[in-house]
């Protein structure tokens, strides 16, 4: 299972520790989900995901200030002796003391920030959802081409590296050579990152290791790039029928999700790189609702049309 830690997100989300006695370096987060505990405040805990991270704020502060001391050490208590990973008080709002203090007895970290309760909360959910997201690596390249996420796969010598240098040097941006590692954030989305190690790298045979970023510059890369669609390319086959209209979509799965697939034909003396802008453009086109196919279809039927009529 996928997991974060709790000190990772103090420091991305800039947090302040309001509990620095409390090591914080073994607490994991598993889940994606937050949980504002205003019913448990008040004394239900039937379904109380103690696991995920309770968030506090302003509605929940001002329900707390307002109990009396006996009905804070019982309602505080049960709240905090839960396995809970940590709690986050919004607005800068400063704990109660009794809080505090329990909170430290069972070992919950308590942190702040100066966000709003609603701005922090979409941020650190959106921001969860991409790093607990189930994960695979993939053999491939994920380049940038126009805004849109071309994944290049086929099989290891087949030319993916040089295309990817080819649509570099033409002002497009390299995500991640070799490994891809795709996160599925939603049923629509599907994020490819580069691992660390290989990250700006591309390898290319007979010349070997060679740093995009040091010698194109910061513009040439990207750390993450939504994948839009996947160019497979294979060696020429003729016996093999290859699309040459286009009218029906092919489809890759990823996760779960489907992927628009073209199968490009390798042969000596074919640009790899204009064929991949080609696709993207054309791919973005579909999306703002032109296709050029089924444009020429109509053409083809309304000339028929028009033949039979004069007929």
């Amino acid at each position: 299972m996928a997991s974060i830690s709790l000190e990772k997100i103090i420091d991305k989300m800039k947090l302040e520790n309001l509990t620095p006695e409390l090591d914080v370096s073994t607490i994991k987060i598993t889940q994606p989900d937050i949980n504002r505990p205003a019913l448990q405040l008040a004394g239900y805990f039937e379904h109380f995901e103690a696991t995920r991270l309770q968030i506090i704020g302003f509605v929940e502060y001002t329900y707390m200030e307002g109990l009396d001391e006996k009905r804070k050490e019982e309602v505080f208590t049960q709240l905090l002796s839960c396995d809970i990973p940590g709690i986050v008080f919004c607005r800068e709002l400063q704990p109660d003391p009794v809080f505090l203090r329990i909170a430290v007895e069972q070992g919950v970290p308590l942190l702040m920030t100066k966000k709003a309760t609603s701005a922090f909360m979409a941020e650190i959910i959106r921001w969860l959802n991409v790093k607990l997201a189930p994960c695979i690596s993939v053999h491939g390249v994920l380049v940038d081409v126009y805004g849109e996420g071309v994944l290049i796969t086929g099989e290891s010598g087949i030319g993916k590296s040089e295309a990817a240098l080819e649509l570099i040097k033409r002002g497009h941006r390299l995500v991640t050579d070799d490994v891809v590692e795709i996160r599925k954030v939603s049923d629509d989305t599907l994020i490819g990152t580069a691992p660390d190690i290989t990250k700006h790298f591309i390898e290319l045979r007979g010349i070997g290791i060679v740093d995009v970023k040091a010698l194109y510059g910061v513009s040439s890369v990207k750390d993450t790039q939504s994948i839009d669609m996947v160019i497979k390319l294979e060696d020429w086959d003729k016996d093999k029928e290859y699309d040459r209209l286009g009218l029906e979509e092919e489809y890759t799965e990823y996760l779960g999700n489907k992927v628009v697939c073209h199968s490009i034909p390798i042969r000596p003396g074919r640009n790899l790189a204009i064929i991949c802008e080609s696709a993207a453009v054309n791919h973005r086109q579909k999306k703002m609702g032109y296709n050029a196919a089924q444009e020429l279809y109509k053409r083809v039927q309304n000339s028929l049309a028009q033949k039979r009529e004069d007929d």
